[in-house]
């Protein structure tokens, strides 16, 4: 039989006329198991829901809890994007090459950046068997050298076996100004004012979620869906309508300190934790409250408002998720999960920030600074994080935070509720389990078997065990033994009750580095270090850390200090030849980094009237980049550093019709540069520019022709597309060493 007739399990008789053959049609398969949706959260740590003790208001979440289950012990990786490749593949983060994020890829198997084709996903395990995939929000499971318009597009979400995606695919994005994908295209989001009160990302998420389900059952009421629904919040920045965060106000005036000692106190009273549980210490670096001033104090608790307020957000587009399902009559048969995918971030710093980039790029944000903008916080002007001590009170009872193998960085809530097939209501669970184990309880629950092969490529077994034995019976034990945690260095085991832990400082050395051990069973919160007390108890988990890595792929340990293994390094001199359209992801990319570096930008432009213009180039944007353009038919060149700006405009007006504009742009000293613009090679001025540091704005793309999600200079207006036709646009590079103002950049070009 022909291939085509197998694939599609034809059974009937193929004659020369149809008057001598046989039709056949396959009725497609429907899966019998409940519709799935899985929610995930971004950096919300163990005691940020209410249900889980927190003082912010989460009443959706609390409802899927108080319609099913909610778990105490449940555990997950200190990073997002490994949280979501167990999640999504039922096997450790390692072995299928999501080692830490995937920016962060070194050149190992562990950390390809990618999903490893051998561990199927959800999706292209459930889709086999009937069930409708879709995908909206943060993706982050595609290493940034594939996500440019060339791909590959091998690892995009609709490549591992969603049928619908609209979210983006980096590690974070604004909530007013978004990297956005529909399928596999870059869109722009709707434009957004300064007040940012008219598009917001997570209610955009649901907008298509809730649409997508009314799309489904209008043409197939029966059709299972599994839906995966990941949202940016409430990793940084804190973007939140104002309103949210003011109805917060005067929430947290006491201060991390006393919000720990009441969340603690609901935590008990709850029975989420032991009624004599007791808070880890004070995490270091976090001042006590009552030390700070008054000023700190009101900013501080500003932005743990604006955080609240944030968080407080995405539940009520989870509570329209869930009113949405309802309505539908599909509420009660979906198996509804819902989890964070580390701990709290202490990304803030001691302070805060209202930039996080200028903490990325070592610039310190100082109080007076942040002060005067208390009322840009959570709006589209600010990229605002708040001071590590309101994680440290995210993570209660627990020590440290996000990034660590401590509790604090891999203990997160758990919610999940299915009516229709578990009875429990309102319950708590304590067993110990892991985010590895949610896929196989999913495909059980669902009655699907994992696949042995998928397009043809072998599978791996999944690491995880389903928890289903759990749902219903408390006393069960959990149903695993071990599991390891590892990143950038830190590493725990737990096995059987026990924990062995240790927190690595970068660049010591491994193996003389101390570790520390919990009897989990009796100190959850990982006071009582019993290293001393059991030394080979100690030796036995660290013996059995090092064969759990060498079975899961953890090795070579890597802390980040030898950075020149990663691709970090901006490229050196080069030549790169750009058309209209084109875009380059922000992070590691392999195109030009021209700020700090000398370089020339050249275009040829057609204009049918000088009143046409926009941009010829921009890198980055409002927070930070750099951008070539035409306004008012002049030449100009901004440069932005944490939003201080420095521009040069040409002292020539440009023709219409065919012209060749050129800036030519040489590092003169640390954070200087000298331009002379060129307009069909006639000089037509220049300048000094200043803020050319070399920095690293990883929240927007390279683009030619728009500056498409934020404006680099505060003058135009995203997208300012360019209003004639770009030709070629060349850019070439000549590398960072200073150079001497009076030498052209022909010789510079020449001599790097």
């Amino acid at each position: 039989m022909p291939q085509l007739e197998h694939e599609r399990g034809f059974r009937g008789t193929i004659r020369p006329t149809i008057q001598d053959s046989e039709a056949s049609w396959t009725d497609e398969r429907k899966a019998t198991g409940p519709n799935i949706v899985v929610i995930v959260l971004d950096d919300v740590g163990y005691s940020q829901l209410s249900c889980y003790g927190s003082s912010i208001d989460t009443p959706a979440l609390d409802r899927i809890a108080d319609r099913g289950l909610r778990y105490s012990n449940f555990h997950v990786t200190p990073l997002c994007s490994p949280t979501r490749a167990c999640l999504l593949t039922g096997r450790n983060h390692h072995a299928v090459g999501i080692g830490r994020v995937t920016e962060m890829d070194n050149g190992f198997p562990n950390t390809a950046g990618y999903i490893s084709r051998e561990a199927g996903t959800l999706a292209e395990m459930l889709r086999p068997s009937g069930y409708r995939t879709m995908c909206v929000g943060k993706w982050h499971l595609v290493v940034s050298t594939m996500q440019t318009p060339a791909g590959p597009y091998d690892h995009w979400p609709l490549q591992r076996g969603f049928d619908r995606y609209y979210g983006f695919l980096f590690g974070e994005t604004s909530q007013w100004n978004p990297e956005l994908f529909l399928g596999n295209e870059r869109i722009d989001a709707p434009p957004t004012v300064d007040s940012g009160d008219d598009y917001h990302l997570s209610e955009a998420i649901v907008d298509r979620a809730n649409l997508w389900l009314r799309q489904l059952v209008s043409a197939d009421d029966d059709a299972p869906f599994f839906l995966y629904v990941a949202f940016a919040a409430a990793h940084s920045p804190h973007h939140v309508p104002a309103a949210w965060a003011d109805k917060y106000r005067g929430r947290f005036d006491d201060g991390w300190d006393v919000e720990r000692d009441r969340i603690l106190a609901r935590q008990r009273a709850s029975g989420l934790l032991p009624d004599d549980q007791q808070l880890a210490p004070r995490n270091p670096n976090v001042r006590p409250w009552d030390d700070l001033h008054d000023d700190e104090r009101r900013v501080y608790a500003r932005m743990q408002e604006v955080f609240a307020g944030f968080l407080d957000h995405a539940d009520a587009q989870i509570g329209r998720l869930l009113d949405e399902l309802e309505r539908l009559g599909k509420l009660d048969d979906t198996l509804v999960i819902a989890i964070s995918d580390n701990g709290a971030s202490a990304e803030g710093g001691a302070g805060g920030t209202v930039d996080h980039t200028r903490r990325r790029n070592a610039v310190g944000d100082p109080l007076d600074e942040i002060t005067p903008r208390l009322d840009d916080l959570g709006g589209p002007l600010v990229m605002n994080h708040y001071p590590r001590g309101w994680a440290m009170a995210g993570n209660t009872p627990f020590k440290r935070y996000k990034s660590h193998t401590h509790a604090g960085g891999v203990r997160a809530p758990l919610v999940i509720s299915w009516p229709n097939g578990i009875k429990a209501r309102d319950a708590t669970r304590r067993q110990f389990c892991h985010v590895v184990d949610l896929a196989p309880t999913i495909l059980e629950l669902a009655g699907i078997e994992m696949p042995e092969s998928i397009n043809g490529i072998e599978q791996i077994p999944m690491h995880g065990v389903s928890l289903s034995s759990t749902l219903e019976d408390p006393h069960e034990p959990s149903p695993k033994t071990t599991q390891y945690f590892e990143m950038v260095g830190n590493r725990a085991i737990w096995h059987e009750g026990w924990k062995a832990v240790t927190f690595h400082e970068p660049g010591a050395d491994y193996d003389t580095e101390p570790w520390e051990l919990y009897h989990l069973e009796h100190d959850i919160a990982e006071l009582n270090d019993l290293a001393e007390a059991e030394p080979e108890r100690l030796k036995d988990m660290i013996d059995l850390w090092w064969r759990q890595a060498e079975r899961y792929g953890v090795l070579p340990l890597d802390d980040l200090t030898g950075g020149h293994q990663l691709r970090l390094q901006r490229p050196g001199p080069g030549r790169w030849v750009f058309q209209q359209g084109a875009v380059l992801p922000h992070f590691f990319r392999q195109g030009p980094f021209l700020l700090g570096s000398s370089h020339r930008i050249e275009a040829k432009i057609e204009r049918a009237n000088t009143a046409q213009g926009g941009v010829i180039l921009a890198d980055g944007g409002r927070f930070g980049g750099l951008a070539l353009y035409v306004q008012n038919n002049r030449l100009c060149y901004t440069t932005n550093a944490f939003g201080e700006r420095s521009r040069i405009i040409s002292d020539s007006a440009i023709p219409a019709g065919s012209v060749t504009l050129r800036a030519d742009v040489v590092r003169v000293a640390d954070g200087q540069a000298s331009v002379r613009m060129f307009i069909n090679d006639e000089p037509a001025g220049g300048g000094t520019l200043f803020h050319f540091e070399d920095r690293n704005y990883v929240n927007e793309p390279l683009e030619v022709g728009r500056d498409g999600q934020t404006p680099v200079d505060d003058t135009y207006e995203s997208p300012f597309d360019f209003e004639g036709l770009l030709l070629d646009v060349v850019v070439e590079s000549a590398g960072r060493e200073i150079a001497n103002p009076h030498t052209l950049i022909d010789d510079l070009m020449r001599t790097q």
